[in-house]
């Protein structure tokens, strides 16, 4: 089973460009949005490095409740404890670069960011710089192998936003910051 385990921050200074290690501009588009967290997700990636493109097709979803019987199957998203990381079922196909424009021309719902992959220890991390209109928001994300794994954070990161899901990259293509009032901005954005 394919599941993704991170933890995201809101990122409020610029100590995090001298652990860049490679960089990438994305446009995603969501096909499907659905109850607990099923997403259908299409992405498209341009290296900044000289390396190409590539495309993805990638389905997310609340991970099973254990077990046979009644109350198996898919799980209600539970609210995270603090510092809690979610976990969430992931399957990710690449597909080719010219399917996924097409899909990206059917998403009703779309974002674009330029991400950045970090040199950092205890995980998989990168940072997106949204664009558009969720501009200014900069989120760092770590990729953990277990939920219960301790992350040692940067001083640039401040906000936890791990199960916020207004500020999913699904609900940022439905909704972005710049449909939001002013004072939800402001008080996100000064975290």
């Amino acid at each position: 089973m394919a599941l993704e385990i991170e933890r995201r921050f809101l990122v409020q200074a610029e100590g995090w460009r001298s652990h860049v290690s490679w960089q990438a501009r994305l446009q995603q588009g969501y096909l499907v949005q659905g109850a607990a967290g099923l997403t259908l997700r299409v992405r498209a990636s341009e290296s900044l490095s000289g390396e190409g493109s590539q495309a993805w097709l990638t389905l997310k979803a609340a991970p099973p409740r254990p077990g046979p019987g009644p109350g198996a199957g898919p799980a209600a998203e539970q609210p995270l404890r603090p510092g809690q990381a979610l976990s969430r079922l992931e399957f990710e196909y690449a597909i080719p670069t010219e399917d996924a424009q097409v899909l990206l021309a059917l998403a009703p719902h779309q974002l674009r960011k330029c991400r950045y992959g970090l040199d950092l220890a205890g995980g998989d991390w990168v940072l997106d710089v949204f664009e558009g209109d969720n501009a200014p928001l900069v989120v760092a994300e770590v990729e953990l192998e277990d939920p219960e794994q301790t992350v040692v954070l940067p001083p640039w990161c401040g906000l936890e936003l791990t199960g916020r899901h207004d500020l999913s990259n699904a609900a940022l293509a439905a909704r972005p910051l710049a449909q939001w009032s002013e004072a939800e901005r402001q008080a996100l954005l000064a975290g």
